[in-house]
């Protein structure tokens, strides 16, 4: 069985969180609490480009009340 986050002929959709991180995941798959779509349905090459062009800082955003000095 094709592990269904490497399968090229699949179709996929990038996901983003609060923290400003980013996901691949596959269309057929649930998208979990706290994700929402950001691109796609597409393939899998294209997702991750726009998740490559979209998602340039790895850490997770530094916000809301617990971050205030």
């Amino acid at each position: 069985m094709t592990n269904p986050f490497e399968d090229p002929g699949r179709e996929y959709e990038a996901l983003v969180n609060a923290a400003g991180q980013h996901s691949l995941w596959p269309v057929d798959i649930d998208v979990p609490d706290g994700w929402t779509v950001t691109f796609g349905p597409s393939g899998r090459a294209e997702c991750l480009e726009f998740i490559e062009k979209n998602w340039s800082d790895m850490r997770p955003f530094a916000g809301g009340a617990e971050s205030a000095g």
